[in-house]
């Protein structure tokens, strides 16, 4: 077939393929084939993946030709493929290669037929197989169900181990591209030219005119794409977090010590039971070196030091220690700065300006410390009398009634 194309194409060949057929048959010979089972699907119904070895193109890294790879999804009924080409792939690159075949198609089939390759299966099993997660979500997103094969059992994706052979022997045997989209474009060329056009051998029909059928059978696509993240798996550390490029996300209590599996992109990070798949918590991205934890995750005790800090503003007046109590209850641990300015400002204004000042703001429902602030600085006060000095320091009389005391004892002895 091959030959004949280029024959047609370059040489202005006029003659059908079966005199050229008759001829590569000839200087062959013959050999016994192998039995093949016949696996019979319905529209809509499976695709078979694959990868094979596609032609040398110049790689723009290096400047030298190197062999690509070429990506093939068959549809099982109507043999409709779709061949992509790599310089490179990956878990994520197999998976962005699906999301292309399935937009190519304008839908989606229900099963996926694979073989037992790393990017899609990280532990072979017939029966319950260990699917990447990254490609487990990617067909969860769009509807699709792996269905990896039997280790060394090729035939059960024939169908596609033949269109990826069809492509090698035909369009690309031999070719050389100066760039990956060249190469792209000179397959998607032959594909609609050539291998859409044909005549399949097995369904004796065209394979355009079976796939008209097939596609209303498709799986209709999501609205948006697979939002595409990094994953791994970390265990929580003693302060009850989870590091993730540099920066430190919480689980939930009971967790440390335990793995969990994480899941990250650009904008949030996700923290999943490792067994069971569960999510636990869900965080914004932090910037690195700092912390992001749920409010509901933080130890519900306050420090011994807070607590003595608040035991002052209770001392130092009524509605100082009120307010302190709001702030703190209502910031958490960024609150213990404003109670310290608050009691900065009792040293400054005096005790009984400044809980005058914090008896307006509860009045008014304003409990800030900003508040508390504007209004001593608004509202002078008279200079400090006596009064206004720390209740524990004593009257003035007490210590009058202790020098005179002390004087006549002096004076009597």
């Amino acid at each position: 077939m091959a030959i004949w194309q280029d024959l047609v194409d370059s040489h202005g060949f006029s003659d059908k393929y079966a005199s050229v057929k008759r001829f590569v048959r000839k200087q062959r010979g013959s050999a016994a084939p192998e039995a093949r089972v016949v696996i019979e699907t319905a529209p809509g119904e499976e695709a078979q993946v694959d990868y094979g070895a596609g032609p040398m193109v110049r790689d723009p890294k290096t400047g030298r030709y190197r062999r690509t790879r070429l990506f093939v999804l068959t549809l099982g009924y109507s043999r409709k493929a779709v061949r992509l080409l790599v310089f490179r792939s990956s878990v994520r690159v197999w998976a962005e290669l699906h999301e292309q075949a399935f937009r190519r198609l304008g839908g989606a089939t229900r099963v996926v037929v694979l073989d037992n390759l790393r990017e899609g299966v990280l532990t072979p099993d017939i029966y319950d197989p260990t699917l990447n997660p990254l490609y487990r979500d990617v067909l969860q997103h769009y509807g699709v169900t792996a269905l990896p094969c039997r280790v060394r059992d090729p035939d059960r994706k024939g169908k596609v181990e033949s269109g990826v052979g069809h492509a090698k022997k035909t369009p690309l045997r031999g070719q050389r591209f100066e760039s990956l989209e060249e190469a792209q474009t000179y397959l998607d060329r032959w594909e609609a030219r050539w291998a859409d056009t044909r005549i399949h051998g097995t369904t004796k029909r065209q394979v355009a005119a079976m796939f008209a059928e097939e596609r209303p059978a498709l799986l209709p696509l999501p609205m948006e794409p697979f939002r595409y993240y990094q994953y791994g798996e970390s265990a929580v550390h003693l302060d009850g977090c989870v590091e993730v490029e540099a920066a430190y996300y919480g689980a939930p209590p009971g967790w440390i010590g335990r793995r969990v599996q994480v899941q990250w992109n650009a904008t949030h990070v996700r923290l999943l039971n490792a067994v069971t798949g569960q999510l636990l918590r869900e965080h914004l991205r932090q910037e690195r070196g700092r912390h992001r934890i749920h409010d509901e995750d933080r130890s519900p005790r306050t420090p011994l030091s807070t607590l003595q800090l608040l035991n002052r503003a209770e001392k130092a007046g009524k509605h100082i220690g009120t307010l302190c109590r709001q702030l703190h209850g209502k910031y958490g641990q960024t609150g213990v700065r404003r109670v310290l300015g608050v009691l900065s400002l009792a040293k400054k204004f005096g005790i009984a300006s400044t809980d005058d000042a914090c008896s307006m703001a509860l009045e008014t429902g304003t409990c800030e410390y900003h508040f508390v602030r504007r209004y001593l600085e608004r509202n002078p006060q008279l200079p400090l009398s006596l009064r206004q000095v720390d209740p524990l320091i004593r009257q003035l009389s007490l210590y009058r009634d202790l020098i005179e005391s002390r004087t006549r004892q002096e004076e009597s002895s």
